[in-house]
């Protein structure tokens, strides 16, 4: 899901908040002696797979899915795969509605902020003991927990890395990337916005900045590299108390502050292009789009690592593969995750598309570094954590982004942020 697209998945999450409490209430009618927390590991029996394995994707009808779905019926001449496309728009709402009414596909692809959400309903599988996880970069893998249990396979790695115009920040006496500690980042900014209307007189603000939905992708993992956290999973408590988040919350404010971003919620994507901003942060589809719909930038802009504090941290998201405990054919449909989640495949699907895989030897039989601007991704994913594996998970970052943009529009201080988002997600819990 890139971020753009992501308000109108916001509309239908609040939408079935109602729905997905119910769900969780009844415990969609299971029997007690499974469930979250309590599910073994499905088995993957010997052999090839056998019969039709039914899979929803996510987002628009996937022509390279359905090219490895082919490889995979040749290699398992008695298996078809049937795929159908479900939109993110409505990506959430079917997934409840289908684990409610138990008649769910055999598996799909799921948004990995949805992942524990789903798990507290009791809908999918536990993932087979064969599919290892030291074969995926800890962030993604984590994607798949809830409670300590992995329900699925990471498919689609999602993380960011900041992009730089080089024909402005050259202009500003920078030679190669910004600086990548913070303290260093903020004044090859000062130094990028003081060329504003002179030597670049198109620019208006040195950095991007994301405000409201999902601003909070861009914050926790500052709180993530001053060696905090918003959550102890140990105490099931939060921590938006604690020094760490303050001082990821005085930097957050501060690019904006100093006149160094816009404090509206400007197309950074289209600022970028136009010239209106020389940095900011985003995931890999943004260069995809670049070299699309904007060749003339091709050769002008290059991607590093995000800076950072004490340690290096980024946000790990995407999509994952799960199976559903209503799945027909549950054996098809994990050896054709399985198949999917192979480096070969998953470097293939990446080239096609332009995703970033979610397994190093991904990267190294597709030789993905091999393009200078997908190294600061591969690094970013090496540090990537996911977001507390809560099913409340949603509320808690929608208070988030609010508080976040009091604080940049100079409504709220780091103090008064602190205490209103230390209540709010102490009094919206943790769920299941």
């Amino acid at each position: 899901m890139r971020i753009t697209t992501r308000h109108t998945v916001r509309t239908v999450q609040i939408l079935c908040v109602t729905v997905t409490a119910a769900l969780v209430a009844t415990g969609c009618g299971r029997s007690e002696d499974s469930g979250p927390g309590k599910d073994a590991p499905a088995e993957i029996a010997a052999g090839k797979a056998k019969g039709t394995v039914v899979m929803w994707s996510m987002g628009d009808p996937d022509e390279d899915l359905k090219e490895l779905a082919k490889k995979f019926e040749q290699e398992n001449p008695d298996a078809t795969v049937k795929i159908t496309a479900v939109p993110w728009s409505a990506a959430h709402d079917k997934l409840t509605t289908a684990v409610a009414g138990g008649n769910t596909p055999d598996m799909s692809m799921v948004g990995s902020t949805w992942m524990a959400e789903m798990a507290a309903m009791n809908a999918f599988q536990a993932t087979p003991a064969s599919i290892k996880s030291s074969d995926f970069y800890p962030g993604q893998w984590g994607t798949t927990k809830y409670k300590d249990t992995s329900y699925g396979v990471p498919f689609i790695a999602d993380t960011q890395a900041i992009y730089y115009r080089t024909d402005i920040t050259t202009k500003a006496g920078i030679k190669g990337a910004l600086a990548g500690d913070r303290a260093g980042y903020l004044k090859d900014l000062e130094a990028i916005q003081a060329t504003a209307g002179k030597e670049n007189p198109k620019l208006r603000h040195a950095s991007g900045l994301v405000m409201g939905f999902n601003s909070w992708i861009f914050w926790v993992p500052m709180v993530w590299q001053q060696g905090g956290d918003i959550y102890d999973a140990k105490t099931g408590k939060f921590t938006f108390d604690s020094p760490e988040v303050a001082k990821a919350l005085e930097y957050y404010a501060s690019v904006p502050k100093q006149g160094l971003a816009p404090t509206d919620r400007a197309d950074n994507v289209q600022g970028f292009r136009d010239g209106l901003i020389a940095v900011y942060q985003e995931g890999a589809w943004a260069g995809g789009s670049f070299h699309k719909d904007a060749p003339e930038l091709d050769g002008k802009w290059k991607t590093m690592p995000v800076p950072y504090s004490e340690q290096p941290s980024g946000f790990a998201g995407g999509s994952d593969l799960a199976v559903f405990k209503d799945a027909k054919n549950p054996d098809a449909a994990w050896k054709f995750a399985q198949f999917l989640t192979e480096p070969a495949n998953l470097a293939a699907y990446s080239k096609a598309t332009g995703s970033l895989p979610p397994a190093p030897q991904a990267w190294t039989e597709g030789k993905l570094t091999e393009d200078e601007n997908m190294k600061a991704f591969a690094e970013q994913l090496e540090v990537s954590k996911a977001p507390p594996a809560i099913t409340t998970w949603q509320q808690i970052a929608d208070a988030i982004d609010s508080e976040l943009e009091k604080l940049i529009l100079g409504k709220a201080s780091v103090a008064e942020v602190q205490k209103t988002l230390q209540s709010k997600a102490t009094s919206i819990g943790t769920g299941r």
